[in-house]
């Protein structure tokens, strides 16, 4: 620990919590506004024309102006949010780029719901549902994404015992091809709304969602330590416990002991008012990120931070929290600075009793490849029977990988094939990947994971014939989907 840092600021890096993620994308480093990357780095594309949609009155005829344009010069349209996915999803080459601006969010208490923008942070959402004692029921781990932008990619959060996002979502509005404005649901053209959850923005524009909210509860966590061979079981049936509300686990990452320890930690309500949300400690965050990036290349501090998390975490941790303060980090508290690195994460889906058997190929295919695994979370992901390209069509382990890779050839290579591979062994263990991240799966793989592809591909060519919304992942996985 040459840098200096005490365990005091150790214990408070370990309760700012770990799950490093890399800085949403945005314009490319080279400064050109129509130069567009992702969270990745490594996709720097040309778009032909990139427009900022504010969420006014406006929007719907500016966006078909846009469309009917951009249809009739033979360009493809993708719009973005966060762009914190990692595989081109929210980019289209010579494409127009639409960046929507976050919007508002109105509370409905009655219904126990919330209406938003899709360019609508869930940060703002927070904001808003917090002083009314509410929160949202779920969300991605981190509160900077949009809500359009987690309903595209159907993401999973760590409340328990739930499913996806779009599991919670009523309805959604969506501006389709040839301009028409549809509101869909599970009731009222639940074909579209299938086809748009899950859908990476293929089908439509999101303008807008009614999303189910939940009580702010004050929650007290309780910890457990177990071999990582018995946490798939002894997961799921913890998050199905009275009580729970928030569940996930963590596994070490140190050579001594890799993916052989595991830690849980549950979340159940106590009877003490919640406390508004209130800003964390900068001086906790950079502590958190320092510790964080000390692991690249060092055991030691792998050794640390596991140490960090199951003995001093469970000491140190404020003893009640509420729901909000949980979900309220922004992706930037562990992101790293290092120009020549860039964090990628991988996500597989297991049934609980195929985690085992997933892990232990693990064991054998990470260290092989070289690259520098920081972290693995898991989480809990109930069944979701609409999405077309459900990733968790029964209920799921999932393990969500953060690796720091240099932006090199080389690296690239290794990372490929050693996705490759963690892919075919989740397949051969019930299970699936996520596909916001890179595209470095096989069609083959992706054919395997997500059976209804052909379904998927038929319905958005029937609702968008000249191909208006194209991405990277149409362009790798679907276009030659017969």
């Amino acid at each position: 620990m040459s840098d200096g840092l005490t365990r005091r600021e150790i214990a408070g890096a370990a309760l700012a919590g770990a799950g490093a993620l890399a800085a949403a994308g945005g314009a490319s480093a080279a400064a050109d506004p129509l130069v567009l990357d992702d969270a990745s780095g490594l996709n720097a594309t040309r778009v032909a024309r990139l427009v900022r949609a504010r969420p006014d009155k406006a929007l719907v005829e500016a966006l078909r102006r846009e469309l009917k344009d951009a249809a009739a010069a033979g360009r493809p349209v993708c719009v973005g949010g966060a762009r914190h996915s990692m595989g081109g999803q929210s980019l289209a080459g010579g494409g127009t780029a639409v960046t929507f601006d976050t919007g508002g969010c109105a509370a409905d208490a009655a219904s126990l719901t919330y209406r938003a923008h899709a360019g609508t942070r869930w940060r703002d959402v927070i904001a808003v549902l917090d002083p009314l004692g509410f929160a949202p029921k779920v969300t991605q781990s981190n509160s900077d994404f949009t809500l359009g932008g987690t309903f595209s990619v159907n993401a999973h959060g760590w409340a328990a015992p739930l499913g996806p996002m779009g599991s919670t979502v009523r309805a959604a509005t969506l501006l389709l091809a040839d301009g028409r404005v549809a509101r869909c649901s599970r009731e009222v053209e639940p074909e579209l709304f299938a086809l748009a959850m899950g859908g990476y923005g293929l089908v439509g524009v999101i303008l807008d969602l009614e999303v189910e909210l939940a009580r702010n509860t004050s929650l007290a966590p309780r910890y457990e330590e177990m071999r990582a061979r018995d946490f798939g079981a002894r997961f799921a049936g913890a998050v199905k416990a009275p009580g729970v509300v928030m569940a996930y686990g963590r596994l070490s990452v140190a050579r001594r002991d890799f993916l052989e320890k595991a830690l849980m930690a549950v979340y159940r309500p106590v009877e003490v008012a919640p406390r508004p949300l209130a800003g964390g400690s900068e001086a906790m965050a950079g502590v958190a990120r320092q510790v964080y990036r000390a692991q690249i290349g060092s055991d030691a501090w792998k050794e640390t931070r596991w140490w960090a998390e199951t003995e001093l975490k469970p000491r140190l941790e404020p003893k009640v929290v509420t729901r909000n303060a949980l979900i309220a980090l922004p992706v930037s508290a562990l992101a790293g600075h290092d120009r020549r690195r860039t964090d990628i994460l991988h996500e597989y889906f297991l049934p609980p009793d195929g985690l085992a058997g997933f892990l232990e190929d693990c064991r054998r295919i990470i260290p092989k490849s070289g690259l520098e695994l920081l972290n693995i979370t898991l989480r809990y992901v109930a069944p979701d029977p609409t999405s077309v390209l459900a990733f968790a069509p029964g209920e799921r382990v999932a393990g969500v990988m953060s690796f720091s890779q240099p932006k090199t050839d080389a690296a690239e290579a290794a990372m490929r094939a050693m996705t490759q591979g963690l892919v075919d062994s989740a397949l051969a263990h019930g299970g699936s990947f996520y596909l916001p991240y890179r595209l470095h799966a096989r069609p083959d793989q992706m054919a395997r994971a997500y059976p209804n592809l052909a379904r998927f591909a038929e319905a958005k060519r029937r609702l968008d014939p000249g191909g208006l919304f194209r991405n990277a992942l149409w362009d790798r996985y679907f276009a030659n989907v017969a």
